[in-house]
């Protein structure tokens, strides 16, 4: 059986509720423009499978990321990426928060000081003001 690629990234952390994990991912790779209005997404089934999770489990992530105007189901389409909503300066916030989240939490598994993280946050900001 082939590998179904997910239109969005995650990797799925432990003591984190999978349902939370999954909208937080697909909202986010519709907020930052990785998913567009009307890209295709994965079956209930096909999600289950490609992230090894209960179906429903599956089914409750697609059925509230519908209910928030995320996803819309198409009759004889299937289920698609909805109208891309400009994100509210409030959404992209929530968004950045949990990725801060994510960096102080491993810099501190590592070890890592707050000044060294701040120090690279400006450095790949630089860099990207180059491109």
């Amino acid at each position: 059986m082939e590998r179904l690629e997910l239109p969005f990234r995650i990797e799925l952390k432990t003591g984190l509720p999978v349902h939370d994990q999954v909208i937080f991912a697909v909202h986010k790779a519709v907020l930052s423009g990785q998913c567009h209005e009307g890209d295709p997404f994965p079956s209930v089934r096909a999600l289950g499978q490609a992230l090894r999770i209960n179906p429903n489990t599956a089914h409750r992530i697609v059925q509230t990321l519908v209910a928030r105007g995320v996803l819309a189901v198409r009759p004889g389409i299937g289920t698609v990426v909805a109208g891309s909503a400009v994100a509210t300066r409030a959404e992209k916030q929530a968004v950045l928060e949990g990725e801060v989240e994510r960096l102080v939490v491993e810099a501190r598994r590592l070890g890592v000081e707050r000044e060294e993280v701040i120090a690279a946050v400006e450095r790949h900001w630089k860099r990207t003001d180059r491109r």
